[in-house]
């Protein structure tokens, strides 16, 4: 499409691409994990260090699956000032979809302290959204989709058209947003007219530089894997959420009316008004030639009921004051504009009644303004007191950090499990402010309880319609080789097009199920004689049935719609089965009775807590959350019933309902053993501040061992195991396993 620069030409000559590739894997991490500037977390590294590896093995793409909220800035923040550094890459396209991104990643390239206290910006020459055009001392460039599709395929004025040259490596932000506009389009992505279009821009604008390309995304859908590959790392939403580095959802609050029950009919011969979004016409229909029938899921999108979303909000209201900066903020997911204008409104007149600041409450959607307006109220609502309830549909489902968000409602329904990933993931970070531990959902059209992954790859098996479990119960009764190999290249066909649409979490717990990532486990098939196969396959039945419950699933105006309705419920499922609190409890007790000795860290936890590591009880949470059971909902639950506030971890739950040991709160638990601790030693006041920063650090942790004294920032930083064990004469191991039998020596009658 375009040319190389003269200057760019001089530059390719110029660099020396074997000698830059040698100084970046030179080049030390202390930058990196400095507390005072960059700080990063072990998997941001290794983010880094999967990058830096694909493209040294001569990669011109890779695509790193971060979960939302884990630090994707943080991490390229990193990234960048290595390649520049290094001159791996002499110029960086840092492309984003939006402004409101690019501007909130200028923030950390301009706040975080790199080499000699400087951020990036100090050290770098960095274009920001305002500049179209580069020169040669540019090394960063950030940009959005759109203003980049401007200059390339719709210049105007015979502006000049970048060269190809003028950046040797783009980084793509929320690589996903491509295939997801679920949603109005924006202004800016009215220059596209449909969604097709709007993929095929986005493909050329990034594949129309000779560079290479690195996506970023929380959630990987198939045409993203299309352009950067598989991802080279990825670390997921349940992952982070047992390491510590996000917060977990409490059970659904789940809210029925009359109307969404029973949903909304019209008979045959009735006239019904419409609403023409586009034109703003409102007009009654002919009489209905046939029975017209809406379900929830098409509430506030091709039916509007006010009544419907007041009863709605008047419930929720009595559970959020909007003036308690304390609890955090709310966000509301409405379909389209004009419905939230009409939340904005009704929530006005309800806390106008209690005599609440109706301050508070404001609509974030792009008709409030231009770019700048739209960007002050994102600033607002992330900076500011009020607004503390935002109503949105699109603006902030996508990059924005809000930490104190800690509470979603959905009146909107989704089709796209990325899209619906994505709003949740505006309520999963941490933000020790508000001592936020959980965050809540309030769902009124059945999202969380019904939707599924949408696959749109078509099968290519003998019987592409057999489920997983179908084709395993042939396997069963199957006994000749030949039919068990047939059956076992189906089974391994299917696998082959299911993985391509895994979420990074389902990849998490395929390869702790089954030992093995996906490519491996087939490889292994395949080496195996049929009838071992046939073991092996049979021997994963539960996670076969995993990877098929997340398979696939696959005129007229609005209609206005005025017929009364009431809360008819609220209710808390907990777990897969939306149970009620007790028999959520009574689940889980079973479940550990009935495993203990099946799966070696129950058994563990039961009987020599001690022993735990940390691994073991990171693959045993994620077993755990496979059957609905998480340490959140597992306090809510228990809490709900005893109208206590006691906040347990894992191993005290499973310690209580498997030997009847007593349930303590986790900071009591830490409390007591570390006060044990101190009396049974005569610490120096050295030694006694490193205790109290273990005690910390199993605030966040259930584990403490000698193996953290290396990986945790705040010990490594110090000098790891081999410094602290210096400063308790060579006795550290010793008093790490003695608090960790403190621990948990609490009475519990081990059977």
């Amino acid at each position: 499409h375009g040319w190389p620069s003269p200057s760019g030409i001089e530059e390719l000559l110029q660099q020396d691409m074997d000698a830059a590739s040698q100084r970046l894997a030179a080049m030390s991490e202390d930058l990196l994990t400095d507390p005072s500037g960059l700080n990063l977390r072990d998997y941001q590294l290794q983010a880094i260090r999967a990058a830096e590896s694909a493209i040294a093995q001569g990669a011109q793409t890779a695509l790193l699956a971060m979960a939302t909220g884990t630090g994707k800035t943080r991490t390229v923040l990193g990234m960048m000032y290595r390649f520049l550094k290094s001159g791996r890459f002499r110029r960086i396209l840092f492309l984003v979809d939006r402004n409101a991104l690019g501007i909130q990643a200028l923030d950390v390239f301009k706040d975080v302290q790199l080499e000699e206290l400087l951020p990036l910006d100090k050290i770098y020459n960095i274009k920001d959204l305002s500049e179209q055009f580069i020169d040669k001392e540019t090394r960063v460039h950030v940009a959005t989709v759109q203003g980049m599709a401007r200059r390339i395929l719709y210049s105007q004025d015979n502006a000049p058209l970048p060269a190809v040259t003028d950046y040797d490596l783009i980084i793509v932000d929320e690589a996903h947003r491509g295939y997801i506009l679920d949603r109005e389009m924006s202004d800016d992505e009215a220059l596209y007219r449909d969604q097709r279009d709007y993929q095929s821009t986005y493909r050329e604008v990034i594949d129309y530089f000779k560079a290479v390309k690195i996506g970023l995304t929380a959630t990987p859908a198939l045409q993203t894997t299309q352009i950067f590959g598989l991802p080279v790392f990825h670390y997921g939403y349940r992952e982070a959420v047992i390491d510590g580095y996000l917060v977990d959802h409490d059970a659904p609050h789940q809210l029925t009316t009359s109307l969404s029950t029973a949903g909304i009919h019209y008979k045959q011969g009735e006239q019904i008004t419409t609403y023409d979004p586009q034109t703003g016409v409102v007009s009654n229909s002919e009489l209905l030639e046939d029975e017209l029938d809406f379900d929830v899921s098409q509430f506030n999108r091709s039916v509007v009921n006010e009544n419907f979303n007041r009863a709605v909000l008047e419930e929720i209201a009595q559970y959020i004051d909007p003036e308690d900066a304390a609890s955090g903020k709310t966000l509301i997911y409405a379909v389209n504009d004009q419905h939230a204008d009409m939340i904005v409104r009704i929530l006005k007149e309800i806390y106008a009644r209690e005599l609440m600041d109706t301050d508070a409450i404001m609509k974030i959607t792009g008709s409030i303004g231009d770019r700048n307006a739209i960007d002050q109220a994102i600033r607002r609502f992330k900076n500011e007191v009020f607004p503390s309830i935002a109503v949105t549909v699109d603006l902030l489902t996508t990059g924005i950090d809000v930490p104190e968000i800690s509470r979603l409602v959905f009146l909107r329904c989704v089709k796209s499990r990325i899209l619906y990933e994505q709003m949740l993931g505006r309520a999963t970070r941490l933000c020790p402010s508000i001592d936020k531990t959980h965050f809540e959902i309030y769902d009124a059209v059945g999202l969380y309880k019904t939707l599924e992954p949408v696959s749109t790859m078509k099968p290519v098996a003998v019987n592409p319609s057999a489920t997983f479990p179908q084709l395993l119960d042939g396997l069963a009764i199957m006994e000749e080789p030949v039919q068990i190999l047939n059956q076992v290249n189906q089974i391994i066909a299917k696998l082959q097009r299911r993985k391509r649409s895994m979420t990074d979490e389902i990849l998490q717990h395929f390869t702790d199920m089954a030992g093995d990532s996906p490519d491996d486990f087939m490889e292994r098939l395949q080496d195996m004689r049929p009838r071992e196969a046939k073991t092996l396959l049979l021997s994963k039945t539960a996670l076969f049935e995993l990877i098929q419950n997340e398979g696939y699933r696959g005129g007229r105006g609005i209609v206005i719609d005025n017929k009364p309705d009431g809360i008819t419920g609220h209710t808390r499922g907990y777990g897969k089965g939306n149970l009620p609190p007790q028999d959520y409890l009574q689940a889980f007790a079973t479940f550990v009775q009935n495993n203990r000795n099946e799966v070696a860290a129950l058994n563990i936890i039961c009987t020599r807590p001690a022993d735990l590591t940390r691994e073991a009880l990171k693959s045993l949470r994620l077993a755990l959350g496979r059957e609905g059971f998480t340490v959140r909902q597992l306090n809510s639950a228990l809490n709900s019933m005893s109208n206590t506030a006691i906040t347990a971890d894992i191993i005290s739950f499973i310690r209580r309902y498997a030997i009847n040991a007593e349930l303590l709160g986790h900071e009591e638990r830490i409390e007591r053993a570390v006060a044990r601790l101190k009396a049974a030693h005569d610490f120096s006041s050295a030694e006694e501040k490193w205790i109290d920063r273990m005690a910390s650090y199993l605030l966040n942790e259930s584990v403490l061992s000698v193996a953290s004294f290396d990986s945790h920032p705040a010990f490594r930083g110090k000098g790891g195991f081999v410094a602290l064990n210096r400063l308790f004469r060579n006795n550290l191991e010793s008093i790490v396993a003695e608090l960790n039998i403190y621990l948990y020596d609490d009475g519990g009658l081990a059977a």
